[in-house]
């Protein structure tokens, strides 16, 4: 019986593509020790982004492979996960308590962005990971009657706000502090001032991903949290016709001008799924998240059906993937979480909570 050698082993986890990293374990740095007991192998793998629901099958199919080395007998794979803060613009403070910010946009509205912002969170949330979401829409929130909250927000000291919970998420929108029925008459740079008080005075707590759910368009909302806001990524959604499109290619191109790197394009209602009889059928056209992730070389995170299941579930404050988890849709949106947030744990590190800040004194 031959010895087995650590690069054996590495050799056999790299021929593993990760479908969410697209690259292998090894060259991404996730394998962080290879122990290797006469004939016994364990190898711990830590992943960058949250994936409860992927770590079972990640350590059967990693185990398949290391016991098809030659000399090896039996192998243990441990799975965990790790998420930290990534880089953002230059120049724009952290937030406190918050790592990294995904801000979801869309170039026109009624594309079912909110929707898809709530369920991204709440699919981040089961994959494990501490989730807070943001309703950026000044003049339309939405959240709240999403994520069924229809009380006031507390302040422990008169100047910051408590996010309020809800399906373990923390929560944050204009809509909390005024009546669902009073329209917002205001001016941009008091909409932008409102934004910049709802992110920067909430005290949110260790979030690992802030979602950020922005009104339709590119306007100054947009530009503020382009600017002002430490945004690590920004998700467009789109629906498929050319109109839509046409509308989220000026949201994709303006945070290319502002240096917010696109994690992603997702494409929502791709198909109508009858209700009586199942047929499933593109009745806005097909593949056009598909042709523009191509164009602008970004990925599609993945496509969402036009199904009457996630309307009523939102407009009745319990989104699908709380409503239906072991549902197809509800995992549908898991898949997407994940590989959005694997792409962004490709994206360079913060490390700049870990220097001490230098102060010189004059004695």
């Amino acid at each position: 019986m031959s010895d087995v050698s650590q690069s054996q082993i590495e050799e056999a986890l790299k021929a593993y593509i990760d479908p969410y990293l697209e690259k292998d374990l090894v060259s991404t740095k996730s394998i962080k020790d290879i122990k290797i007991d006469g004939d016994k192998v364990t190898v711990d793998v830590q992943l960058g982004f949250p994936a409860e629901g992927y770590k079972a099958e990640l350590a059967s199919k990693l185990k398949e492979m290391v016991e098809a080395v030659d000399g090896v007998s039996s192998a243990t794979i441990n799975v965990s996960q790790k998420i930290v803060a990534h880089t953002t613009q230059k120049g724009v403070n952290a937030i406190p308590g918050v790592k990294n910010i995904i801000a979801i946009a869309s170039g026109k509205g009624g594309v079912g962005k909110s929707t898809t912002s709530v369920n991204l969170a709440l699919a981040l949330s089961a994959e494990g990971a501490t989730v807070g979401i943001l309703d950026a829409d000044i003049y339309g929130p939405s959240q709240p009657r999403m994520l069924g909250v229809n009380q006031q927000p507390e302040s422990s000291d008169g100047k910051s706000l408590e996010p309020l919970n809800s399906y373990h998420i923390q929560s944050m929108s204009i809509g909390y502090l005024i009546d669902e029925e009073t329209p917002m008459i205001w001016r941009g740079p008091m909409v932008t001032q409102a934004l910049e008080q709802l992110l920067n005075d909430t005290k949110w707590k260790d979030v690992d991903y802030l979602i950020v759910d922005l009104p339709p368009g590119t306007g100054d909302t947009q530009l503020t949290l382009a600017q002002k806001v430490p945004v690590t990524g920004a998700v467009i959604v789109t629906t498929p016709q050319d109109i839509a499109l046409l509308d989220a290619r000026k949201g994709l191109k303006m945070f290319e001008k502002v240096e917010v790197p696109v994690l992603g394009i997702v494409e929502n209602m791709s198909t109508h799924i009858c209700s009586n009889c199942g047929h499933e059928e593109h009745i806005f056209g097909a593949g056009g998240g598909e042709r523009m992730a191509e164009q602008f070389d970004v990925d599609l995170l993945g496509s969402l059906p036009l199904d009457m299941s996630i309307r009523i579930g939102t407009d009745e404050g319990k989104p699908t993937v709380v409503a239906e988890p072991e549902g197809r849709i509800a995992q549908v949106y898991r898949d997407i979480a994940r590989r959005m947030a694997a792409k962004l744990s490709l994206k360079s590190k913060d490390f700049s909570a870990s220097f001490p800040n230098i102060v010189i004194q004059n004695n």
